[in-house]
């Protein structure tokens, strides 16, 4: 039995279509708020738990007789701590891993770990903190650690058609990794379908090129056929423009604290192979997801 936890998410509904895909004769199980949020075909083909994944009842339905789970923690964007919102809403799982016998879980996490800046990193010293927890558990662990998602662009899309511009606080010449979503769920149904690993890891997925933001304005340009270029904002911007959309203080400052650190190389430090590099450029993201996103501004 495969449990997947977000099924509706941007990563987790990629995730269960790769599992299902690949799956043959394997139960699927999925935890999911709302049901109907399924798509029919999907519904069909899997048990669906309904609830929260950070509810020990919950868990204590979706975890029997599972053998691997996809972990991946839900936004909170109203969490009084960035502590609270990784390692907080993940202890009911870890508890449930043991008391299921789970063999294998497979989480969504970030680059970062033993860098100078890890420990003041925001979202992702919290998110290495709770990639402790559930390794410390017993399970067999693969922490499949990312960049910058390329699917973050989505949110300016409406900033890139009407001001043909895009904004964060980081130096427009930092060369840096940065995924599809698509590479990211791709890599953990591998590992969901996989039975034979063991042990505890961190798996880098990083893309097939470290790019600046100068280069993804002129790739972005280049794929809409229209002038686009990056804008680099201070921290304290960053900070307000997210506070200003309903994030809490804790939040909002766990996210700028990635974003300076990030800025200080914390993604650098990954060793790009065939192993850690995936498929998706860039250039093939913009011309398949940003720019029909775009266009529908």
């Amino acid at each position: 039995m495969i449990v997947i936890t977000t099924p509706t998410g941007q990563i987790g509904r990629q995730v269960l279509a790769d599992v299902l895909d690949g799956a043959g004769t394997e139960p699927v199980r999925v935890i999911v708020r709302d049901p109907a949020r399924l798509p029919e075909q999907v519904r069909r083909r899997v048990e669906a738990v309904e609830g929260s994944h950070g509810d020990a009842t919950v868990l204590d339905r979706a975890f029997k007789d599972a053998d691997a789970v996809f972990w991946l923690v839900p936004p909170d964007d109203e969490a009084a701590s960035i502590e609270q919102a990784y390692a907080g809403f993940a202890r009911p799982a870890v508890a449930a891993f043991e008391r299921h016998g789970v063999r294998r879980v497979v989480g969504v996490s970030a680059l970062g770990r033993g860098t100078d800046v890890a420990d003041r990193a925001g979202h992702v010293t919290a998110t290495l903190a709770m990639d402790d927890l559930i390794a410390g558990s017993g399970v067999a662990y693969r922490a499949l650690t990312m960049p910058s998602f390329m699917d973050n662009l989505l949110w300016q899309a409406a900033s890139i058609k009407n001001s043909g511009t895009f904004f964060e606080p980081i130096d427009a010449d930092r060369e840096l990794p940065s995924v599809a979503t698509r590479d990211i769920a791709a890599a953990a149904a591998r590992l969901l379908l996989d039975q034979t690993w063991n042990g505890v890891a961190e798996q880098p997925v990083l893309g097939p090129e470290d790019l600046s933001y100068n280069d993804m304005a002129r790739i972005i340009s280049e794929v809409l056929e229209t002038p686009v270029r990056y804008q680099l904002i201070p921290l304290e911007t960053f900070t307000a423009n997210l506070t200003g959309r309903g994030m809490s203080q804790a939040v909002a400052q766990a996210m700028t604290d990635m974003m300076a650190a990030k800025n200080a190389g914390l993604d650098n430090a990954a060793i790009r192979t065939p192993l850690t590099s995936t498929p998706t450029s860039f250039r093939q993201w913009c011309q398949d997801t940003l720019k029909p996103a775009v266009q529908a501004q």
